[in-house]
C-alpha cells in the first residue's frame, strides 16, 4: 500500500485542476448571452439588441446638424444670426413641402407663413402664386417647389428701391431715428455712430427723448465710445428745442452727420406723433432731414406693422431699421412691411454687438432665412 508521502504529487495535481474547473464555471456564469436579452422596468418591457463592434448609423433626423461655431474672431454668417427665424420656418416648411403639392400642402405653407409673421394678407398672396407657378411648371419635387418659394418671396421686396442711406451733398447730413420705447432706438444710434466714425465721418448725436429716464446718459455712453460730440439739455426739456441746438452745432463745426434721438412714449398729454412731427418742423427750419429712420423690433411680430403705418404717416419715414432680428424667430415681418406699407428696410439688427448692423439685402435675406 503507497504511502501518503507518495501520494501527495497526486494529491496536489488534482487541487489544481479542481481549482481551474471552479473558474471556468464562475466565468462561464458571469458571461451575458451573445443574443438579445430583455430588460425589465417596472410596467414596462422592452428588448434590448446586445451592443455590436460597428457603429449604428445615426438616426435620420440628426442627419441634419447646425453649423459649428466660427472660428475666434471670425464673425458668424447671416444664416447663422437667424438662427431662430430660420428653424422656425424650416421646421414648418419641411412639414408643408414634404412631398408632392396637394390641397394640404398649400394649407400648411399658408400657415406656416402667418405663424412666421408675413401676414395674412401677403401669406394668401404668396400661396396663391407659388401655387398657380407649380402647376404652370408641373412641379413635383420638394426642392423644386422650395427654390420656388424663394423666388416668391424675393419678389415681394420692391427691387426699384434705394436702399442706401442718404448723405446730404452740402451741410450736414441730419437722420432723424424714430420708435417706440424698447424697439433698440439708442443701442441702433450707437451703432450707426460707430459705423460712421469707422468711415472717417464726423458724428453728433441730440439726445432729443428728453422724456425717458436716462435716455441722455445712455446716448453719453455711445457717444463716448464712438467719439461723437452730445448735444442735450435737462430732462423734461423741449424735444424741439434740443433738436434746434443740436443743429447749430453740427452747423457751426462742420460735422458731417447728425443722428436726433426722439422719444417713443411721452409723459405728457401731448400725443407722440404729433410731437414727433413738430421735432422734424424745427430741423427743416434750418438744414433738410435726408432720413427718417424708423427703428422697429423684430420679435414684435405684426406690432411692428402697425408702428410703422403710424409713424410714416406722422413723420414720413424713409426707411426702417429692423432691430434683433437674431432674436426673433419670426422673421417674416421683413416681407410684410415692405409688401403692405412699401417702406424699403435699409438696415438689420443681427446681434447685440456695435458691430452687427448690416445693409438689408432681400435676396441675401430670404436665402439665408430659408437655407
Amino acid at each position: 500500500m503507497p504511502s501518503l508521502s507518495d501520494l501527495l504529487p497526486f494529491i496536489a495535481v488534482g487541487a489544481v485542476v479542481l481549482l481551474l474547473l471552479v473558474g471556468f464555471v464562475a466565468t462561464t456564469r458571469r458571461r451575458p448571452p451573445a443574443g438579445p436579452s430583455r430588460v425589465e422596468t417596472p410596467g414596462d418591457v422592452r428588448v434590448r439588441e446586445a451592443p455590436s463592434t460597428t457603429a449604428a448609423p445615426p438616426p435620420q433626423e440628426a442627419a441634419v446638424q447646425e453649423p459649428a461655431p466660427p472660428a475666434p474672431g471670425v464673425p458668424p454668417s447671416l444664416r447663422d444670426r437667424l438662427g431662430k427665424s430660420r428653424r422656425f420656418l424650416a421646421d414648418r416648411l419641411s412639414d408643408a413641402l414634404g412631398g408632392a403639392p396637394d390641397d394640404d400642402t398649400w394649407d400648411d405653407l399658408e400657415a406656416a407663413l402667418i405663424q412666421a409673421d408675413v401676414g395674412v394678407a401677403t401669406a394668401t398672396k404668396v400661396t396663391d402664386d407659388l401655387k398657380a407657378q407649380a402647376r404652370e411648371r408641373r412641379i413635383t419635387e420638394a426642392a423644386e417647389l422650395k427654390g420656388l418659394l424663394a423666388e416668391e418671396l424675393v419678389s415681394l421686396f420692391d427691387q426699384t428701391h434705394d436702399r442706401a442711406l442718404r448723405f446730404a451733398p452740402g451741410g450736414p447730413t441730419v437722420w432723424l431715428i424714430v420708435g417706440v420705447n424698447g424697439a433698440g432706438k439708442t443701442t441702433t444710434i450707437g451703432k450707426l455712430a460707430k459705423d460712421l466714425h469707422e468711415r472717417d465721418r464726423t458724428v453728433a448725436l441730440a439726445a432729443a427723448d428728453t422724456f425717458r429716464a436716462a435716455a441722455d446718459e445712455q446716448l453719453a455712453i455711445w457717444a463716448e465710445r464712438t467719439g461723437a460730440s452730445l448735444v442735450k439739455h435737462q430732462p423734461g426739456a423741449d424735444p424741439g428745442a434740443v433738436a434746434f441746438d443740436a443743429v447749430k452745432h453740427v452747423t457751426a463745426r462742420g460735422i458731417d452727420v447728425l443722428l436726433v434721438d426722439t422719444a417713443g412714449r411721452l409723459h405728457t398729454k401731448t400725443p407722440l406723433m404729433d410731437e414727433l412731427a413738430k421735432v422734424k418742423r424745427v430741423i427743416e427750419k434750418q438744414s433738410p432731414v435726408q432720413e427718417v429712420l424708423l427703428v422697429i423690433d423684430a420679435t414684435g411680430g405684426q406690432n411692428g406693422l402697425v408702428q410703422a403705418r403710424e409713424f410714416a404717416e406722422a413723420t414720413g419715414v424713409t426707411g426702417v431699421l429692423l432691430a434683433k432680428l437674431d432674436g426673433s424667430a419670426k422673421g417674416g415681418i421683413a416681407l410684410a412691411i415692405e409688401n403692405t406699407l412699401g417702406i424699403p428696410i435699409k438696415l438689420m439688427g443681427v446681434g447685440e454687438g456695435a458691430d452687427d448692423l448690416e445693409p438689408f439685402d432681400p435676396k441675401t435675406f430670404v436665402d439665408a432665412l430659408l437655407s
